[in-house]
């Protein structure tokens, strides 16, 4: 078995070709053992060098919804009324961190995408400065 680090691209694709090679090979053969070392080492360069950022907060609460099959009306237990719900899809309200808590512990959508700052639609009461400093940690993206 030569196994090798990944290092450069080249060293990516030749690896990536012989675990496709090595796909069906049986666990605790040989063959498996190197295809459980070559997908280890794969995983380690893809991680290094293909990070996948975190989702946007909104796009991860309405992807969740959709595929759960939840209305807006569902989200108000966690949001707040039918109000709220809007103007925080809308990005007309930030998330605070009571609705990333209930968001998280009620439906199980992770805290740390919730967390993520993400853009407002900039309104008339965010340019005249009546913000909050959730709001305004939230429109600045810190």
């Amino acid at each position: 078995m030569d196994i090798r680090p990944i290092r450069t691209e080249e060293d990516y694709q030749a690896a990536l070709a012989e675990i496709e090679g090595l796909f069906d090979a049986a666990p605790g053969t040989p063959e498996g053992d190197h295809l459980d070392v070559l997908t280890t080492l794969v995983e380690a360069y893809e991680a290094q060098h293909y990070s996948i950022p975190a989702p946007d907060p909104i796009e991860a609460i309405k992807y969740y919804m959709e595929s759960r099959g939840l209305s807006r009306n569902d989200l108000e237990p966690y949001l707040g009324s039918r109000a709220r719900v809007a103007e925080v899809l809308n990005r007309k309200r930030p998330l605070s961190l009571s609705m990333i808590r209930r968001l998280h512990t009620g439906l199980g959508i992770a805290a740390d995408v919730l967390v993520q700052p993400y853009a407002l639609e900039r309104s008339a009461h965010v340019r005249r400065g009546a913000v909050t400093g959730e709001e305004r940690t939230a429109v600045e993206g810190r």
